[in-house]
């Protein structure tokens, strides 16, 4: 009988899977994920976008720890539960702060302090956790301290720069989550982090990417809000989800490859495999899709305006444009970085998609949004086609991933 606090931890099998409190987990995430695209919608500007990108890889690290404490042990089985619990409430906390950390003047600290105090909060209990659920583990209890003394170097800079504010925070906090995000991979260098199920791992981050293009139909409600629904507003809305479409299936026609590829390694070789592709790899495509939820956002809010008050569709400002079109292009990249490093094959069209896409930014900023966000469409579905053909030509045999 499965008690609060079980006695040791329950290890995880090589065919273990996802569990549900995994994805309930996740959920505190994806309200993250929302609050950092409504700090950027809410002040649209090159540094907004800098600013949202910290905080998106300090949600990435938080969520990134626990998907591989759930590989090691059961993370819904007594202490790690109980522990993990705690842990969402300090994401939660610190997500619900998102839009006033980066605010300048009298009574601003408080913020900014409650979000570093919160992922202090979330990494303490993570390592407490895994050092706990790695017991008769010798080398992974080694690489845990190694990871543990990178993390605690990196939340001094964290605490200075939530302090300081300004020029000072941006630099410190970006110093602060390269070295926290750098120790992880160097431990896995020097000691190696073991992956007990291919499976579980490979799924969690298959989830996490489909949660994020999630943002990016969710972006269409928030764009609209209260506006008038028009047929260009519908328009627009059904291009957003066929973009969507595109991203997931540029995505997922690889996917089920890469993790027979994580399978069929083993040891230290697969515990690199899983660091790199997908541990790091992962976070562009996430950060992409939250870019170009931004952009939807952008461009479904000035169209509802301009229906409701009956005004002609300006062109796209060049933020709106960059987040569209730079973040399909990060999320490309991405793609290809995994391709390369996990299945080791990337095709020269693969290659190129990411500059083919960050190309067409002047073209996108000298049109009306709908008609941008019309052409990032017409690209997107133009690449999975050609990239179909292809595999067709070649013979290759991608199995496609469940829907």
């Amino acid at each position: 009988m499965r008690q609060i606090f079980a006695p040791r931890p329950v290890v995880t099998a090589e065919t273990h899977r996802t569990t549900l409190f995994e994805i309930f987990f996740d959920l505190v995430f994806v309200f993250g994920l929302i609050r950092v695209t409504e700090f950027m919608s809410a002040r649209p500007a090159p540094m907004t976008l800098a600013q949202g990108f910290l905080v998106l890889l300090l949600l990435w690290i938080s969520w990134l720890v626990y998907s591989w404490l759930g590989n090691q042990a059961q993370i819904d089985v007594g202490l790690i539960r109980a522990g993990t619990t705690v842990a969402m409430a300090a994401v939660f906390l610190a997500a619900l702060v998102i839009p006033d950390v980066w605010k300048s003047g009298p009574g601003t600290l408080e913020p900014r302090l409650i979000l570093v105090l919160a992922y202090v909060v979330v990494r303490v209990i993570h390592l407490a956790l895994y050092y706990w659920a790695a017991a008769g583990d010798r080398r992974l209890r080694r690489t845990i301290r190694l990871y543990a003394l990178s993390t605690a170097l990196s939340w001094i800079p964290l605490v200075i720069g939530a302090v300081s504010g300004g020029t000072a925070q941006m630099l410190l906090w970006t110093a602060a989550l390269a070295v926290d995000l750098a120790g992880g991979v160097v431990a896995s260098i020097l000691s190696g982090w073991p992956i007990r199920s291919p499976g579980h791992f490979v799924e969690r981050h298959s989830l996490v990417v489909i949660i994020a293009l999630g943002e990016s139909l969710i972006s269409v409600g928030a764009g609209i809000r209260a506006g008038m629904i028009s047929g260009p507003v519908l328009l627009g809305g059904l291009l957003t989800l066929a973009v969507t479409v595109c991203l997931y299936r540029l995505y997922s026609e690889h996917a089920a490859t890469a993790g027979r590829a994580l399978r069929t390694e083993s040891g230290l070789r697969r515990g690199h495999l899983a660091a790199n592709a997908y541990s790091v790899v992962h976070f562009p495509l996430i950060a992409g899709t939250i870019y170009l939820a931004l952009g939807v956002e952008q461009v479904l809010a000035r169209l509802a305006h301009d229906q409701a008050h009956h005004t002609a569709e300006l062109r796209l400002d060049w933020t709106p444009a960059v987040a569209l079109f730079g973040g399909t292009a990060l999320y490309l990249a991405g793609r290809a970085t995994f391709l390369s490093l996990s299945v080791r094959s990337v095709t020269p069209g693969q290659l190129l998609a990411p500059g083919a896409a960050l190309l067409l930014i002047p073209a996108g900023r000298f049109l009306p949004g709908l008609a941008a966000l019309g052409l990032l469409t017409a690209f997107l579905v133009v690449l999975v086609s050609y990239e179909a053909v292809s595999r067709r030509r070649r013979g290759s045999d991608y199995p496609k991933e469940s829907a």
